[in-house]
């Protein structure tokens, strides 16, 4: 087939996404159409209620093919939660040949090595995320036909909660659809955002949803770590709503209307009018009240990244790629203030490249733009190509299935 045409999902806590494009020829991308829903049964990446998400994912897929113009064939599905956790596996092997040449046998066997933790029965692999070989102690990154004596190779193993993991994908299948595959988030989001010069100099993508912060740190060229905090837009919302005893819709305006991550000393004491207060009518605020409260939450949610980072980055040598923000919680005014602090590194929002529309290139929108760029760049990507899922994975969600 010279062209297909695909759709990238994302069921999100704010709103459902569905983008189609065409892929012709295996090396060109068209983007043909978007349906985008808000969301209801779904919250922090996990299906609470399925035929309400469903719904909204039936609702997203129809006005999608008919901006598109064409119907949906096979379909790239993210993932995200705070079930999804990773860990770091090394294999090792000696070098079979007589002459010491690595051979594909001894690939094959350290690879495999490397991949053959088994996981409990409530957990299956997302993503086998392979590093570098190493050969002797030295870091190649095709070792075949050189001389040595013992093989190593590290992977970053992604894994998840089977059910959370399965009840997305049966609401697709039941729509008829093939899930082509399953990619975390902030690969997704990484493979649209950060360019492979970037990647291999070092940098950190993070991913600021509505009901999650989906993060993956790039060294070398390859995915040494990934996180998910349970944290995100809705909780700065939630904040507000409690602090300033307000409705959650209210909350929401205002941090959309007045909201800052940073404490900002030039309109401080400006004053912003409350309404459907809970316990009166309306009344007043300083905006100061407003910016800690959110500059408390956001403040939090890097330093909770930072955290699990440090085994794996030291943070008195800064990336030179930098941090990168994207999601839709990335355009609160002063946040990259807030990372820059945490952080301590260059921090840039959404770099969408600029051959995306410019309607798409919204920070929210990564995601699922990450994800057509996935569908096409399987050769292309290096990260990507290192990503090893569909056939394990889907393999073993077909057998859970036919076992539930």
């Amino acid at each position: 087939m010279s062209s297909k045409i695909i759709g990238a999902i994302e069921l999100g806590t704010h709103k459902t996404t569905v983008l189609m494009g065409e892929v012709s020829h295996g090396r060109s991308l068209n983007i043909l159409g978007l349906g985008k829903v808000y969301s209801q049964g779904v919250k922090k990446g996990e299906v609470l209620d399925y035929r309400t998400a469903s719904e909204m994912v039936h609702q997203a897929i129809v006005l999608a093919e008919q901006s598109a113009g064409a119907e949906l064939e096979r379909v790239y599905l993210a993932q995200t939660g705070g079930h999804l956790k990773g860990f770091r596996s090394m294999g090792s092997v000696s070098v079979s040949a007589s002459d010491n040449r690595v051979s594909a046998t001894d690939i094959k066997r350290v690879t495999e090595n490397a991949k053959s933790k088994e996981l409990s029965k409530d957990r299956v692999y997302i993503h086998h995320i392979q590093n570098a070989f190493l050969l002797d102690a030295r870091e190649c990154s095709n070792p075949m036909n050189m001389q040595g004596d013992k093989l190593e190779v590290a992977y970053w193993s992604i894994h998840g909660d089977v059910r959370k993991v399965r009840d997305p994908i049966h609401i697709i299948n039941g729509f008829g659809l093939q899930v082509e595959d399953i990619i975390l988030s902030s690969i997704a989001s990484g493979a649209i955002v950060a360019n492979e010069t970037e990647k291999q100099n070092g940098v950190l993508v993070v991913d600021i949803g509505c009901g999650t912060t989906d993060y993956a740190l790039y060294k070398d060229g390859y995915i040494v770590y990934t996180g998910v905090i349970p944290v995100g837009g809705d909780h700065l919302t939630n904040d507000l709503s409690l602090g300033l005893r307000i409705t959650h819709d209210h909350a929401e305006r205002i941090k959309l209307d007045a909201g800052k991550a940073f404490i900002d000393d030039t309109d401080k004491e400006s004053p912003v009018t409350l309404t459907h207060i809970k316990d009166m009518n309306t009344r007043t605020v300083q905006r100061h009240a407003i910016y800690q409260i959110l500059n408390a939450r956001v403040t939090e949610l890097f330093q909770l990244i930072r955290t699990q980072l440090e085994t794996q980055w030291d943070f008195s040598h800064p990336l030179p790629g930098g941090v990168i923000l994207t999601g839709g919680t990335s355009l609160l005014p002063g946040i990259e203030s807030c990372a820059c602090t945490a952080f301590e590194q260059e921090i840039r929002v959404n770099p969408i490249p600029n051959w995306v529309n410019d309607s798409l290139r919204e920070p929210g929108m990564a995601t699922a733009l990450g994800l057509l760029q996935y569908a096409l760049g399987g050769s292309t990507q290096e990260t990507v190509s290192q990503l090893e899922a569909s056939g394990g994975l889907l393999k073993r969600v077909s057998q859970i299935f036919s076992g539930s």
